[in-house]
């Protein structure tokens, strides 16, 4: 599994799709998994939402997209790809208030012509702004710049080209978000200031995925359309597996979730194991003083269970945990001779660091920014904390099943 798509909240109910690949732990024809929640705390996994089709349009794989509540019917905006990224295209796809069974249009959303210069766009994401709908796309070539492309969509099944939202000529989109296609592109307000989240591919680098970037600005009038301009920017998470995350905007708060890929497994371990690919927890976001900070969603103080007796420098095994500290601290993983430095922070008690510990999950939270990143304990390795931390037991399991394998 890979990015979250599709996140809502229909009727009190929270929904959360992702990138699925339902017969082997490796990218594949990807489907659109889903699971469901009132509280953030206690999920129900539902039935696959949306399946590649032989002979349609996605027929080579059911991509990152969007869920909008259109005059009551839920309806997903996702990339369809029938055999190469260049030739994917915007697919709808409706279900009733439930959001359990979905219907696939048989044909793709109109009004888009082929994109001059670029090579790929995807991952279509839908914002409201003055009273009218709008579409933005990631888009760029495999070796050559990054922009994003705008459309209208008052009309979900017609839209309207309005040309490049932002390109890399951007001063400061250059120097934040240097990619050469930039993807899973969001754009919410917070706090009434705009925000737009970027995913950045790049050929050059060794990983193809490096990372996900924020901007801070407004957006400005340009004949029937906007474009982006960027006041300041910055990293949204700091660590090694963040990418692709995806926003819900709710009245109060604006909520985050993302997908932690993973680091150091190779492919004899990942298909011993059978899973590959997390989200993370929910996060809220904020902004003060020209940039962006992320937390733990509120509701994640419901996980925690009793205080465990965790002391600096003593080993302790236990399977999900939470750790609060008030000055320096280190998390290290020790497996036999192996000793593996997972997160550090210097922190103080105005400004506590938090650190929540999910199988091979790690998520730290500090002076407004995240770190996600991946450790991997067996049945004989232990953790080991350097500095004074409170440490909690976080429940794995609260709805009386099973706990997934993290």
């Amino acid at each position: 599994m890979n990015d979250p798509n599709g996140l809502s909240r229909i009727d009190g109910r929270y929904h959360v799709f992702f990138q699925y690949n339902p017969l082997a732990p490796v990218f594949g024809a990807m489907h659109w998994g889903h699971v469901s929640s009132t509280d953030l705390l206690h999920w129900q996994e539902h039935p696959i939402a949306l399946a590649p089709r032989p002979g349609h349009v996605d027929q080579a794989g059911c991509w990152s997209g969007c869920i909008v509540d259109d005059g009551g019917v839920p309806t997903a905006v996702y990339t369809a790809n029938s055999d190469h990224p260049r030739n994917a295209v915007v697919a709808l796809a409706t279900s009733d208030r439930s959001m359990i069974a979905w219907r696939q249009a048989d044909s793709p959303v109109s009004g888009i012509s082929e994109s001059s210069g670029t090579d790929e766009v995807r991952d279509p994401f839908i914002f409201v702004h003055e009273g009218h709908r709008y579409a933005v796309q990631g888009a760029g070539q495999p070796s050559g710049r990054p922009r994003l492309e705008l459309y209208g969509c008052d009309d979900l099944s017609h839209w309207t080209e309005l040309g490049t939202l932002l390109a890399i000529d951007d001063r400061i989109a250059s120097e934040v978000a240097s990619a050469n296609i930039w993807e899973c592109p969001n754009l919410v307000r917070v706090d009434g200031q705009w925000v737009l989240l970027l995913s950045l591919y790049q050929l050059t680098a060794r990983s193809h995925l490096v990372g996900v970037r924020y901007l801070l600005g407004d957006l400005v009038a340009t004949g029937q359309g906007w474009t982006f301009k960027v006041t300041s920017g910055g990293v949204l998470d700091d660590g090694p597996a963040f990418y692709a995350p995806q926003v819900l905007a709710e009245p109060g708060r604006t909520l985050l979730w993302g997908w932690a890929r993973e680091l150091g497994r190779t492919e004899d371990q990942i298909a011993a194991a059978g899973w590959a690919g997390v989200l993370t927890f929910p996060r809220e976001l904020s902004v003060s003083d020209g940039a962006l900070s992320v937390r733990p969603a509120a509701e994640l103080a419901g996980l925690r269970r009793e205080k465990m007796a965790v002391r600096s420098g003593m080993p302790f095994q236990a399977p999900a945990f939470e750790l609060v500290a008030n000055g320096s601290v280190t998390l290290r993983l020790i497996d036999g001779d192996t000793d593996a430095l997972v997160y550090s922070a210097e922190a103080r008690p105005a400004d506590p660091a938090r650190i929540l510990v999910d199988g091979s999950m790690v998520e730290a939270f500090h002076r407004g920014a995240s770190c996600t990143t991946r450790a991997y304990p067996t049945l004989g390795s232990s953790w080991l904390v350097e500095g004074a931390v409170t440490a909690y037991r976080l429940a794995d399991r609260v709805d009386g099943s099973a706990a997934r394998d993290r």
